[in-house]
């Protein structure tokens, strides 16, 4: 049969949790997040869009999931309240 991998695609072991701001948003409910000075991530949105209506605005304080196989990417995990 087929074998599934554990810990495939960006959530998983090894993930790590940041806060950032939105700083533009791209195609295919994907996000440009500003996680420090000068450093940015293109992440996606942790659940589907199309079911789910999830909308983020750019300048809206978000925590992003950067997967730990490749650090320029990552998914949001939710809104930060307040930002």
């Amino acid at each position: 049969g087929r074998r599934r991998l554990s810990g495939r695609g960006v959530g998983g072991h090894g993930a790590v949790t940041v806060g950032g701001v939105v700083v533009e948003l791209l195609p295919r409910a994907l996000a440009k997040v500003e996680i420090g000075p000068g450093r940015h991530v293109v992440a996606h949105l942790a659940a589907d869009p199309r079911r789910n209506y999830v909308r983020v605005l750019v300048g809206e304080r978000v925590e992003v999931e950067i997967s730990p196989r490749d650090p320029g990417r990552g998914r949001l995990v939710r809104r930060v309240p307040g930002g």
